[in-house]
């Protein structure tokens, strides 16, 4: 069986790949961004194809001789998402009709169109319905609420709300009822739709037991051995729930908007197909999904978070801008006593918990900032300890490219008058360490002069640090 799978850079799409990649009837092609976000070994191994959906060449291509293709592509990271989701499930379906395709498989959202229906659910759905819309090529419509799991954005919410509030005071939305259910389970009806004989339309809604959001707070503090109390405040409005969400959660404002805007409206089951056609999957309940993603971060077994989806950031030439820069900062060390491995550990294991060595309060200053006025802050922190891949986020930076004993580089995602990368690179027996910023306008270009006696002493403690750290390994 030939299959095409997209969105495998995103939080479902890289486990549904590594599901996948175990079937052994299975013809695995991926269709991304930029094939830079996978390892070397992925694109020797797998067939890759470069593009996306509104590039119909780029598709005809990723869906030649497919028998069956998934379809995890949104694009909520744009401000006229609904509109190009649209435009890219109607590509979508026309190349995939075209080329013969038999079957797509399409991953949306529990809930039902009504006057309470939320933008962000409201595309889902129509994106669902255009993929419908052909009879030559079948639609197998997963439809999943609140999915928890390591990583995964409702997860993060509730946990980060918990863990940090011992008393929450919540707007009226913790009373509407969702039906949540366990990343792996998800998974599982996405593999298994591969193997359904039904030939025609199917849209099969899936979950575990009913819950109100309330019940997901105390049974998640009830996992993770916490008490705590709930208070319902009837006139907090959306703007400010975004906002306390904002604050207190990993996830930025703008997200942050589109989800609590779709949580005034029941998120249930409408069907009982998944149990029609899937009976051997008997979903996880609620408190045993937490725990396992409990156990997954604690272990550093998390294989991929909401905030690792590439996006258009690989549309952008980041080599032509970095040589654009105007204003850098350099600093450089003789490493020949050490070993580049060593080198290369130090500085691959910055952020997040590991921190930023000793200025860290000016780092969590920054941050802190930067969640106030709407960006993403510090606390998506970082997916494992050790390891870095290409795409995913690291604080409030997105690793651009990572090469094994060679370069590190990042580019800055907080909110800033300009575009800023910070480099370090093993070069002829010297650790190089660069930060790259282009100012916009006159406020950029006073921002990076305010800064500098701040980068003095947080870039030479930086570039010592590293060195301190090496040698210690």
């Amino acid at each position: 069986m030939k299959v095409l799978l997209t969105g495998s850079t995103g939080y479902i799409g890289r486990r549904l790949k590594e599901k996948l990649l175990e079937k052994e009837d299975v013809s695995l092609r991926l269709f991304t961004r930029n094939k830079k976000s996978f390892s070397s070994k992925t694109i020797n191994s797998l067939e890759v194809v470069e593009g996306d959906s509104f590039d119909k060449d780029s598709l005809r291509e990723a869906l030649k001789d497919i028998d069956v293709a998934y379809y995890l592509i949104h694009s909520l990271s744009s401000e006229n998402y609904k509109d190009l989701d649209k435009i890219s499930a109607q590509n979508f379906l026309d190349i995939a009709n075209e080329c013969g395709v038999k079957r797509i498989i399409y991953l949306g959202g529990l809930g039902v169109k009504n006057n309470d229906t939320s933008e962000h659910l409201l595309s889902r759905i129509e994106t669902g319905e255009i993929l419908s819309s052909n009879k030559n090529v079948q639609n197998i419509w997963i439809r999943a609420g609140v999915i928890i799991g390591s990583g995964s954005t409702s997860f993060e919410i509730i946990r980060n709300l918990t863990e940090k509030l011992p008393i929450m005071t919540t707007p009226k939305w913790v009373e509407t009822k969702a039906q949540p259910i366990a990343v792996e389970d998800v998974i599982n009806y996405l593999v298994d739709s591969l193997y359904l004989k039904q030939s025609e339309n199917l849209v099969i809604d899936i979950g575990s037991q009913q819950l109100k959001y309330k019940d997901m707070m105390l049974q998640t503090a009830q996992a993770l051995g916490l008490k705590r109390i709930i208070i319902p405040l009837p006139f907090l409005s959306i703007n400010i729930s975004s906002y306390w969400l904002n604050l207190f959660t990993p996830v930025p404002f703008t997200v942050a908007k589109a989800l609590i805007e779709g949580l005034k409206s029941e998120v249930v089951i409408q069907n009982d197909n998944a149990k029609k056609y899937f009976p051997n999957i008997k979903p996880l309940d609620f408190i045993s999904a937490v725990k396992k993603a409990v156990e997954e971060i604690e272990t550093n077994q998390v294989i991929s978070r909401w905030s690792d989806n590439s996006g258009k950031i690989w549309d952008r030439n980041h080599s032509k801008e970095i040589a654009d820069a105007i204003f850098f900062d350099r600093k450089e060390k003789d490493i020949s006593t050490l070993s580049k491995e060593s080198i290369y550990k130090a500085f691959t294991s910055i952020g997040g918990e590991n921190g930023w060595f000793d200025y860290d309060f000016l780092w969590e200053t920054r941050g802190f900032i930067d969640k106030m006025i709407g960006g993403v802050g510090l606390k998506r922190g970082r997916r494992d300890p050790n390891k870095l891949r290409i795409g995913e986020s690291l604080d409030f930076w997105k690793v651009i490219d990572v090469k094994e004993n060679e370069r590190l580089l990042l580019y800055a995602q907080m909110k800033v008058p300009g575009n800023a990368w910070l480099e370090f690179k093993i070069e002829d027996n010297k650790l190089i360490q660069s930060a790259y910023f282009y100012p916009k306008g006159v406020l950029g270009r006073l921002y990076w002069y305010t800064l500098i006696p701040i980068h003095y002493f947080v870039f030479n403690n930086m570039i010592n640090s590293i060195i301190k750290k090496a040698r210690s390994k």
